[in-house]
């Protein structure tokens, strides 16, 4: 094995998409697995999804639409972000369109801003035959309802003599609490994968987790008092102190911020101590353990959300800095489908 192992579970992925569906009633679930799927492998997350019921996919760049074209020769593939229309038409994806120049013999989404402040049309056209769909993108699904609202008000208002196109706005977090938003489809990332798109427990909301990422103790050491593990002595041992280290660091994806949150050791909860380096970091042991011993860094109940609140960021920039690195650094993956 390498340094570490990720192991995605397909089944766990169909079982979101199931939720995320019951959520949405008579909305269709379109798949994001944009960022390779948000860490965990874009092929194989978006056949589970689309077996599983999803209507389409949607990418960020229409490379990453090319490549999943060659696996899915007949789903729609729906482009979210700025895009050349030779290679889209070509390949038959969906462009979104933010700025008023619609090619022709591509099918495109219009796309309004109604208060994310990004891409997007301030006002709307009217839509040419190649226009499919007009969507929106919403801001605080996930923190403030009442502007989310707002924005929906805003679509709605504009979209009304285009009803007959199909009309996207909610992302995960509007399609599992924001019923206003799910209208004719919704654009699903984060819940696909088991994590809570408002920083909670995923089962708060019927999901979870697919992803889970194991290494296993390369050293086991006993500090003396006054002895530290690390870069700068950020930890010091106050009494004769056992401490593992784990062949996995910042380069791998276990950001340098996590010093202080918690890994499981053997099955056990360990804190993770000292500066967080390249390529390895140290857990506080009670007891000395076997070199080789397994370290479960995601999963078996120890979420993403967890780990997101001591780096202060969200789970989503954590699943996809996992094994992003070069040859060298990138884990290990195994899909399952339990």
């Amino acid at each position: 094995m390498n340094r570490s192992e990720l192991t995605v579970d397909l089944g766990a992925l169909r079982r979101n998409v199931t939720t995320l569906r019951r959520a949405l009633g008579r909305a269709e679930l379109w798949a994001v697995v944009k960022a390779d799927g948000y860490g965990h492998g874009a092929p194989d997350v978006a056949r589970a999804a689309l077996e599983a019921g999803a209507s389409a996919l949607c990418v960020a760049t229409v490379a990453e639409g090319l490549a999943l074209r060659r696996d899915f020769p007949d789903r729609r593939i729906l482009v979210m972000g700025p895009a050349d229309a030779a290679d889209a038409r070509e390949a038959r994806l969906e462009l979104t369109i933010a700025d008023g120049r619609i090619p022709e013999g591509v099918r495109c989404h219009l796309k309004l801003d109604t208060g994310m402040g990004r891409y997007g049309l301030s006002e709307l056209p009217e839509p040419p035959a190649s226009v499919v769909g007009l969507m929106t993108h919403l801001a605080t699904a996930d923190t403030d309802v009442s502007f989310a609202e707002r924005q929906v008000e805003l679509f709605l208002e504009a979209t009304a003599p285009y009803a007959h196109l199909t009309r996207h706005a909610a992302n995960s977090a509007a399609a599992l609490r924001l019923p206003s938003a799910r209208l004719d489809a919704a654009r699903c990332g984060v819940a696909l994968y088991g994590l809570s798109p408002f920083g909670s427990d995923p089962a708060d909301d019927g999901l979870e987790p697919v992803l889970r990422w194991q290494s296993r103790l390369a050293q086991v050491k006993r500090l003396d008092v006054g002895e530290s593990t690390g870069y700068g002595r950020q930890f010091m041992a106050q009494s004769p102190t056992w401490i593992g280290i784990v062949p996995v660091g910042y380069a791998d994806g276990f950001r340098r911020d996590l010093t202080g949150t918690e890994v499981l050791v053997d099955g056990e909860r360990r804190r993770v101590v000292g500066t967080i380096s390249m390529d390895s970091f140290a857990v506080e042991l009670d007891r000395e353990l076997p070199v080789g011993s397994t370290v479960v860094l995601l999963g078996d109940g120890l979420r993403a959300e967890e780990h997101a609140r001591v780096a202060g960021t969200i789970n989503y920039e954590l699943v996809c800095g996992i094994g992003a690195g070069s040859t060298a650094t990138r884990a290990d993956r195994k899909v399952v489908d339990a």
